[in-house]
């Protein structure tokens, strides 16, 4: 049903796109005077010899790539640059500024894209396709010591349909039966060995408070939930501090325990917790348990029905709301309305994020609940229900919130100096429909190329 509803959604977005027609000028800068209608330029194509490796790659030379338009995506600042060349070399973002006005190295070899744009890869940070997923995170109601890293497949089908959507890095989780499902691991979509897709692991602590959870027990309720995460990060709490107390020479060095090592990481702040969280009360509760009380960098990832309500208190207190697949929130009939006094309000989520002060919106699909590669469409959606129609603030939900929220910010998300070159080429606006990814590049080797093999 949930894919029946995107498709019918999809369709509606063609018919009457949120973003304006192609040509438009009446997009924002970034917009301005750009077709965004899928280009016939020349295939984009990067690829090593006999007797080098490609260019942008490690140990290769350099590469340059020119474009009508480079979306940099930094938090600050414009976020775009027009008639822009993005420099690499060994694999990373050596510089980005405008055609004429950056030098290009005399060695480097020049691919020009013509009026297809360039982007930073899409960061997804609620995905279940990383691998077969057959870890059973469903025996105790808190497993902190599971791990989805067990269970990843590099460059499965599903991944690289993602890749080839400019999906380049998602947060493989386990599911959301109990509440503490266990650990994610962060990873590239593109890479064939585990070594070369692993960005971290582990990458997140999996929590589900509620829209799943209850179903695991008979009467397990919202304070039964709140009771067993509770208690569940008190005791790794007290594990990380038995450790600390032995790092600083103040106490006997402790059994390694697999179950609680997970929160060595959280504790010293190297990562995160990702809730599966939903409902006004219960995001609430991720930020007072979680947050406030437990002091872990912690981010929504899901939000939906009438969680914006919380979206004043995430913000202030630096809990960043990922947010989808459901992008809507409407009254259900014997249930509960979700929107308030107005039966007939269809409440786009991530507007009233927006609506409620919050400014650190990102996007996710819950795959394969909604396809990974239908990512983009997240923040069409999103846009096509209230959220912000300045461009920049979509495209900055699909790649530099998502990276800078998982602890990621130096190292993904947007095209800045040292970062990974995880390139996408598109054709158009990344939230818009009609737009077609033609080349992606993960660590600055191209790995997807349309004009060989379009994956669907």
């Amino acid at each position: 049903m949930k894919r029946l509803i995107v498709q019918a959604t999809a369709a509606a977005l063609l018919a009457a796109p949120a973003l304006a027609a192609p040509g438009s000028t009446n997009r924002g800068d970034v917009m301005s005077g750009l077709d965004t209608t899928p280009t016939t330029d020349a295939p984009v194509t990067v690829r090593a010899d006999d007797e080098r490796p490609a260019a942008g790659t490690e140990g290769g030379p350099g590469l340059a790539l020119l474009s009508s338009k480079v979306l940099t995506c930094e938090l600050e600042g414009p976020g775009f640059v027009n008639r822009g060349v993005v420099l690499v070399k060994d694999g990373v973002i050596e510089a980005v500024g405008r055609q004429g006005e950056l030098e290009i190295p005399g060695d480097y070899e020049v691919v020009d894209v013509g009026q297809r744009w360039i982007m930073p890869g899409m960061v997804d940070l609620h995905a279940h396709v990383g691998g077969t997923f057959d870890i059973n995170d469903m025996v105790y109601q808190a497993n902190p010591g599971c791990r989805a890293s067990t269970a990843v497949i590099p460059a499965n089908p599903q991944l690289r349909r993602s890749m080839a959507a400019g999906v380049t890095t998602v947060l493989f989780i386990p599911g959301s039966g109990t509440n503490v499902g266990g650990q994610g691991v962060l990873m590239k979509t593109g890479p064939k060995t585990y070594d070369d897709a692993v960005v971290r692991n582990p990458g997140s602590l999996k929590v589900a408070q509620w829209g799943n959870p209850e179903r695991w027990a008979i009467g397990v309720g919202k304070s039964h939930h709140g009771y067993i995460i509770r208690g569940t990060i008190a005791r790794g709490r007290n594990y990380w501090r038995a450790w600390k107390d032995f790092e600083e020479g103040n106490g006997p060095q402790p059994h390694v325990d697999p179950q609680w090592e997970v929160f060595r990481y959280l504790f010293n702040g190297e990562a995160q917790v990702s809730v599966h969280t939903q409902v006004h009360q219960v995001v609430l509760a991720t930020i007072e348990i979680i947050k406030k009380e437990m002091g872990l960098d912690v981010f929504i990832d899901h939000g939906t029905f009438d969680g914006w309500r919380a979206g004043g208190v995430a913000y202030e207190h630096g809990v960043n709301a990922i947010l989808g697949p459901r992008n809507v929130s409407m009254p259900e009939r014997g249930y509960i309305d979700w929107t308030g006094d107005n039966p007939e309000r269809v409440q786009g989520v991530a507007a009233g994020y927006w609506e409620m002060g919050h400014r650190m919106i990102g996007f996710n699909t819950d795959s394969p609940v909604i396809p990974q590669e239908e990512l983009p469409l997240q923040a069409a959606v999103a846009v096509k229900h209230g959220f912000p129609d300045d461009s920049m603030q979509a495209v900055r939900g699909l790649t530099i919130v998502p990276a800078v929220t998982i602890g990621m910010g130096d190292r993904l998300g947007s095209l800045e100096p040292g970062k990974d070159a995880d390139i996408v080429i598109i054709t158009g606006h990344p939230a818009d429909p009609r737009s077609a990814v033609d080349a992606v590049f993960v660590n600055g080797e191209q790995l997807y190329d349309a004009s060989e093999s379009r994956l669907w």
